[in-house]
């Protein structure tokens, strides 16, 4: 296990579908059927049956499924101090559907303090063993950044912070505090989710930001610098990478667009240890970008998709990942979906069996592939 280190030649993002008897359970103690106590024992269980299911299907990472969170990224930025949480049923509108999120706003200056989700993690790590890593998902700086400037949040943040640099910054030390505290709890394998990239790809972004009065290109460059500022100081031997797409709610997305107007910001100058991409069909665009991605990076091709149930033609990703080749060198590539099966609770629109087909076929094109 000490020698093992994400990504593997076959990976996933880190989310998997609610099982029903935890479905049944949260609802029951949202109408205030059983206790916090009795939940937990739930959500542990379930845990611990998903981790068994990863390893029996010869993955060498390991994630709780997302079975702790409601929302792959607010969960988290709840447990930020100056950050505050109510339920509102408000949304965000995907491709033809409402994503249901709670309200995330600040009340206060944005500081570290003993982050839940580190306890979490501590519950993973028990299951690690000589073939087996933990990896832990946590929304990407820029994220939480992007979440306090957006429209309907941007004047409770200018309550508290008169420019986005000073934002930043307080995002980046919270974040370096966090990670240490992952560290000191034994996680060596640190995955950043960001949807930022992908949201500001694309003509239609470029309309939406235009009509903002927002200068597209200052935005990249504040993704990066908070990015990157809260990657200062990482320990050595720790790996944080990074996972980007362009939404994933209920087999629906947010966005469309190719890489390549981003390429020069985030695949050339972000430093994360590798880069978990979106590819799984035509909204992504093509390879050409991968030129772009620094020397010191590895890129996780997810070219199999969690947003239906349909199994892919193993040649045809075959056929792609040598493709994506022209561009870096194979053994800096490696597979894996997309996305995560369950971005939020919802999840995807296939079944459990499903997605596990899914993963099985990742590993035999890895095999296949790589040969390890």
């Amino acid at each position: 296990m000490a020698n093992l280190q994400s990504p593997y030649r076959y990976d996933f993002v880190g989310s998997f579908l609610r099982p029903k008897a935890l479905k049944e359970a949260k609802e029951a103690y949202s109408d205030g059927k059983i206790s916090r106590e009795e939940l937990d024992r739930v959500i542990d269980e379930a845990v611990t049956d998903v981790v068994k299911k990863q390893k029996e299907l010869g993955f060498h990472v390991i994630t709780d499924g997302e079975y702790r969170r409601t929302f792959w990224h607010l969960d988290f930025m709840w447990g930020l101090e100056g950050v505050e949480h109510r339920a509102t049923g408000n949304g965000v509108e995907f491709n033809g559907e409402l994503a249901v999120l709670d309200d995330t706003y600040l009340v206060g200056k944005i500081r570290a303090k003993a982050h839940p989700f580190v306890e979490y993690f501590k519950f993973l790590k028990q299951f690690e063993d000589e073939k087996t890593i933990a990896k832990y998902t946590i929304p990407a700086p820029a994220q939480t950044f992007q979440q306090m400037i957006v429209p309907v949040n941007f004047e409770s943040t200018r309550k508290f912070y008169a420019s986005n640099d000073e934002l930043i910054e307080d995002i980046a030390e919270a974040y370096r505090d966090i990670i240490k505290q992952f560290y000191d709890a034994g996680c060596r394998n640190l995955q950043f989710d960001d949807c930022t990239w992908g949201a500001i790809v694309g003509d239609a972004a470029k309309q939406r930001y235009k009509a903002l009065g927002i200068d597209l290109e200052e935005v990249k460059e504040q993704l990066l610098k908070v990015n990157n500022l809260a990657l200062e100081g990482k320990p050595e031997d720790m790996v944080i990478n990074s996972h980007i797409c362009r939404g994933n709610y209920h087999s629906t997305f947010f966005t469309s667009g190719p890489y390549d107007s981003v390429a020069d910001y985030v695949f050339a100058k972000e430093n994360v240890d590798a880069l978990f991409l979106e590819y799984d069909d035509a909204r992504s665009g093509g390879f050409a970008p991968l030129s772009k991605v620094s020397d010191d990076k590895k890129v996780v091709l997810g070219l199999i998709t969690t947003k239906s149930p349909v199994l892919e033609d193993k040649q045809k990703i075959i056929n792609r990942i040598h493709e994506a080749a022209k561009y870096i060198p194979l053994d800096r590539l490696y597979l894996s979906p997309q996305c995560g099966f369950a971005s939020c609770e919802i999840g995807n629109k296939l079944t459990e069996e499903e997605q596990w087909a899914k993963l099985k076929l990742v590993k035999e094109i890895a095999e296949e592939v790589w040969g390890d």
